[in-house]
């Protein structure tokens, strides 16, 4: 939550350099308050685990935070049962009308595919320009976070020769950063993809700002500069044992896997992992859910407006660096 703190103290404007919340008296006085309404559209074959990752980390932050599920209608879902879908997901054209103040995008088992060649590639389209109309904030995961940078923003993709497996070291960018505030200059995401983002596409939109990077796994986190996007090309929502599940799983089915680097000690996977990622997972959903609640507007109807408005700002912004 975000401190209040007298008009004139020194302290204000220091913390305001480091983007920590300080608001000012009458902001404090009429702020109204409400429930965070947010939707999850799971891509995830393992639809329930991936319920819970998400929802254990968004319940870390103190503010209330309402959450709807969505489906693709073009793709049937194979691991989950029929009657778990139709009791707790809705499908886009339900939502079409409706305003969010956030939205997570999740991950898909669909890298090896050109993203035109995924099933559900036009709706999944759709659902991304919904929500740059409909949703104040938005996180996109892993392969999400790719297919939204190719549709928005043309950023193509590049097939790696081996597919980038365990948990990677990331550097802090911006230590500043209202998302990133409270990281450590070194942490720690779990990775596991056979694809990754062209860097030098990445460069030429600096709009997008890279808010942690590693040398193994490239840009890690990323964002725009007001926030309406986020991208996260690696798994924060993963838990202890989800990457050691992966490797059994194809271990089992005789594929070839290798052990997932900096993950088992001793790079055994008989020893139980190291969770050496919870701490900046919970901290990136709490700073992220934060930023929302406080910059969201109190009414849902008002949120392409302010889409609109936060659009503009920064578009005459990038104009005003440029001279």
């Amino acid at each position: 939550m975000p401190i209040r703190v007298a008009d004139g103290l020194p302290a204000k404007k220091i913390l305001h350099d480091e983007r920590i919340f300080a608001l000012e008296d009458e902001v404090a006085r009429d702020q109204q308050i409400r429930p965070l309404r947010m939707v999850i559209l799971n891509l995830m074959p393992t639809k329930v685990e991936t319920e819970t990752q998400l929802l254990r980390l968004i319940s870390k932050s103190p503010i209330q935070v309402d959450c709807d599920f969505m489906r693709v209608s073009s793709h049937e879902s194979k691991n989950v049962s029929a009657d778990h879908l139709i009791k707790f997901y809705d499908t886009f054209d339900s939502f079409a009308d409706k305003n969010y103040d956030g939205l997570i995008i999740t991950g898909a088992p669909v890298e090896h595919l050109a993203f035109e060649s995924v099933d559900y590639w036009d709706e999944y389209c759709a659902i991304v320009d919904w929500s740059q109309r409909h949703v104040f904030s938005t996180m996109n995961l892993c392969w999400a976070a790719l297919a939204s940078l190719h549709h928005l923003y043309g950023i193509r993709k590049k097939q790696l020769p081996a597919k980038l497996f365990g948990v990677f070291p990331q550097r802090l960018c911006d230590e500043y950063n209202f998302l990133t505030n409270g990281f450590d200059e070194v942490h720690n995401m779990p990775h596991s993809r056979h694809a990754a983002l062209e860097v030098g596409d990445l460069l030429e939109h600096p709009e997008l700002q890279v808010l942690s990077e590693g040398y193994a796994t490239g840009p890690a986190l990323i964002a725009t500069q007001d926030f309406h996007e986020i991208y996260v090309t690696g798994h924060f929502e993963y838990g202890r044992d989800t990457l050691a599940n992966e490797f059994w799983r194809d271990f089992h089915r005789g594929m070839p896997i290798q052990v997932p680097q900096n993950y088992f000690p001793d790079d055994n996977p008989e020893n139980q992992p190291i969770f050496t990622w919870r701490a900046h997972a919970n901290l990136l959903y709490r700073n992220w859910i934060n930023w929302v609640y406080q910059m969201t507007p109190y009414d849902l109807a008002e949120i392409p407006a302010e889409i609109r408005r936060l659009h503009a700002e920064a578009e005459a912004h990038s104009v005003t660096e440029k001279f």
